[in-house]
């Protein structure tokens, strides 16, 4: 219990910084979920900023506190973007999340995300059980962007620690360091050194698009006042809480509004109360 207060205590404070600094939040992200993303970046208390322009990806990411950039439904402009976008954040010591959605069922996602992390090191990297592994085992695949619910957390929680630990090893600098934030029904987190699994959640929160892509957007916003273990493991507990505050019988209308509503109203003891994390 002791450990979870003050990991909630350190959560509600990264939430007042973000609030008080309201950073420059950079998202190049899917079509299907870029309002979720700016609306949840900006219940957070950052300000969101969705340019996908190759012309304009190293300006505004130059002036950004913290980057995003999500793999759902890729363009060759998108792509050309993001890599533009990943090159400048590295140039510029600027924290950012590659969101490998969709990496586990297409091929060219996949050798795309490997290309991303070998050459720019993202501060996050964040998939769901299925992409996570497909980065890991080469030879597996899943259907579509959902995760395989056959996959164990025992599994998937080995293969994340020994990604990031893969990473890490052939980074150049320290400061280059990559959290790996595996989204289900028991998210995990970790750097390769340190892990743990944030609980909290609502199946409800598969019941409409975009929610991974919104978590990400979170972790992108705490990134831009926390390092990426710290960022990834406040995003998860808060939007899990923030899931769980939402739950409805009305139906996914009804939750995708009561979520919005809730990111953007949580109180601190919403945070201390409900925070299921072990590490």
């Amino acid at each position: 219990m002791n450990e979870n207060l003050d990991l909630a205590k350190n959560i509600n404070e990264l939430r007042r910084l973000l609030k008080d600094v309201r950073p420059l939040v950079h998202c190049i992200t899917n079509p299907i979920s870029i309002n979720q993303c700016a609306n949840t970046i900006l219940a957070a208390g950052a300000r969101p900023i969705c340019a996908e322009h190759p012309k304009e990806a190293a300006e505004i990411t130059s002036s950004a506190g913290a980057v995003m950039l999500n793999l759902g439904n890729i363009t060759d402009v998108r792509m050309e973007s993001m890599r533009i976008s990943a090159n400048e954040a590295r140039k510029n010591g600027i924290r950012f999340v590659l969101d490998i959605c969709g990496a586990a069922c297409l091929k060219n996602r996949r050798f795309y995300a490997e290309n991303m992390i070998k050459a720019f090191h993202p501060t996050v990297v964040k998939g769901n059980y299925s992409e996570i592994k497909a980065l890991y085992q080469k030879d597996y695949q899943s259907s579509g962007v959902d995760a395989d619910s056959s996959l164990v957390i025992e599994e998937i929680a080995e293969i994340a620690k020994k990604l990031a630990e893969e990473i890490n090893k052939a980074a150049t600098e320290k400061s280059y360091k990559t959290t790996i934030l595996v989204s289900g029904k028991t998210d995990i987190v970790t750097d390769g050194e340190n892990i743990c699994f944030v609980k909290n959640g609502t199946p409800q929160l598969a019941t409409i698009t975009g929610t991974g892509c919104m978590q990400g957007a979170l972790c992108a916003a705490f990134l831009s006042v926390a390092d990426g273990f710290d960022a990834a493991v406040a995003a998860s507990a808060m939007f899990g809480i923030c899931g769980e505050l939402s739950e409805t019988d009305k139906g996914s209308g009804t939750f995708q509004v009561n979520l919005l509503d809730n990111l953007s109203t949580i109180k601190d003891e919403d945070i201390v109360n409900r925070i299921k994390v072990e590490s």
